[in-house]
């Protein structure tokens, strides 16, 4: 079995592996352009076939051969419609780009690498095949991790984008979109956009994800639609499901006083900048007297009131994009006093019990250093759930509790066996350590990818 599982165990293998998960989880979040979008292509073109080579390693050259076939296919206009069938039992998320094509010669790589490349020195043991397996577990989870659905950014308030379009559209090709014809002109109403995952599911990213929303739209109707010029002023009404809407186009974009009128009695009030929200809005629930009103700033919500009549219910402040990153510096600055002080801690009980060590029979020792890990990564869970920054993304999480264990693990070791332990409450205080360190980190990746 350890011949099978050798090829998962060189170092080349694991660190593909690592950066395809570091990639999709961290680096796209964070920086979101060309070379994190190819990143995953190649080291994934290089992890995969590898993996298969070792499920089935009498058709190596098969599962190569195929492997590339499969890219190119998925990669394709063709795999549309098998997207499509599978999305209605498992989400999963493709980008059609011939340029990922440019990833397949790492085929090559992974082929010549499995004929003679440089491999962990393990002997057939319990412990590498063991490794092996975990390493091919994660291999798994790299891969469905990789084709997760794309974010759903949706709109609190209408959009809309109004085009020139002198001839006629077939609405049913257009699902995405409400198409309102007013003579020459197009108004397109957009209810929702697929995006990578944000980092924050904020305002601020909202704004970011409509700065070109009249060319994103545009591009859809290919040659039977243009844009109207920046600084022509439109004003129109259109009927919608939910009411009249009363818009004022600067150019494609919303600019200016929104109206949405139910039976002849205004329901929505607010002004557009450019497409962006700004001023004030009111809100009027037509079932009742409720009537809200939120404050916008650049197209960011900063305070929700709630009134019946005049009455005021609520009143709540928003973080914008500014005050989050702000908030951030002033957790990790919390948490690397903790972590100053767990050390403190840790430096006084070594200091006065020298000479004495906390005796551990062998085995113990061993499971503590496996064990370990991921207790720290429930500290550095519960530290995230805190700081109100924790994900709900099975993906993530996996992928946090496989980053905590391939860090603390090594660490455990040196604490255990190298350190050793002056009193029993050291095993606390040094998962404390090691969680808040982790919880520093992933604060810190989180605060580098708001500020991007």
């Amino acid at each position: 079995m350890y011949k099978r599982l050798k090829n998962l165990l060189s170092p080349l293998f694991i660190f593909c592996l690592v950066l395809l998960i570091l990639n999709d989880f961290i680096l796209k979040a964070a920086f979101h352009n060309t070379l994190t979008g190819k990143l995953s292509d190649f080291c994934g073109l290089f992890i995969f076939p590898i993996f298969w080579s070792a499920v089935f390693p009498k058709h190596k050259l098969s599962v190569f051969i195929l492997t590339g076939v499969l890219f190119s296919y998925w990669k394709s206009e063709y795999a549309s419609g098998l997207i499509e069938m599978v999305n209605t039992i498992f989400p999963i998320q493709r980008t059609v780009d011939p340029t990922d094509l440019l990833a397949l010669p790492v085929l090559f790589l992974g082929w010549l690498h499995i004929r003679g490349g440089l491999h962990l020195p393990l002997n057939n043991s319990l412990i590498a095949r063991l490794t092996g397996l975990f390493v091919g577990t994660v291999a798994i989870f790299s891969f469905c991790a990789t084709t997760q659905q794309r974010y759903v950014q949706g709109f609190d308030q209408p959009q809309y984008v109004l085009l020139h379009c002198s001839g006629t559209l077939d609405t049913n090709s257009y699902y995405d979109y409400h198409l309102y014809k007013k003579d020459s002109l197009l108004v397109v109403g957009v209810n929702q956009l697929f995006i990578s995952k944000p980092v924050r599911d904020d305002d601020f990213n909202k704004n970011r994800s409509i700065k070109d929303l009249d060319k994103q739209v545009r591009g859809k109707f290919a040659d039977s639609a243009s844009l109207i010029p920046s600084g022509k002023i439109t004003v129109l009404s259109i009927h919608t499901a939910e009411g009249k809407d009363s818009l004022r186009f600067n150019g494609s974009r919303l600019d200016g006083k929104f109206i949405r009128t139910k039976n002849g009695k205004p329901i929505i009030e607010g002004f557009y900048k450019m497409g962006l929200e700004d001023s004030i809005w009111t809100f009027k629930d037509t079932t009742s007297t409720h009537t809200t009103i939120q404050t916008f700033v650049n197209g960011e919500r900063t305070e929700i009131k709630q009134y019946d009549h005049s009455k005021l219910l609520s009143k709540s402040s928003i973080n914008t994009r500014e005050d989050t990153i702000r908030n951030k510096y002033i957790q990790i600055g919390i948490l690397v006093l903790f972590a100053l002080g767990v050390i403190a801690l840790l430096v006084r009980n070594y200091r006065s019990k020298l000479t004495d060590q906390l005796k551990l029979k062998r085995i113990w020792k061993w499971l503590m250093c496996f064990i370990l890990p991921f207790f720290v990564w429930l500290l550095h869970f519960g530290m995230r759930i805190l700081l109100m920054d924790s994900s709900q993304d099975i993906f993530a999480i996996l992928a946090s509790i496989f980053f905590i264990f391939i860090t603390t693990c090594p660490l455990m070791f040196v604490v255990v066996f190298g350190i050793k332990l002056r009193k029993e409450i050291d095993i606390l205080l040094y998962c404390l350590l090691f969680a808040s360190v982790c919880s520093i980190w992933t604060t810190y990746g989180t605060l580098i990818a708001l500020s991007n």
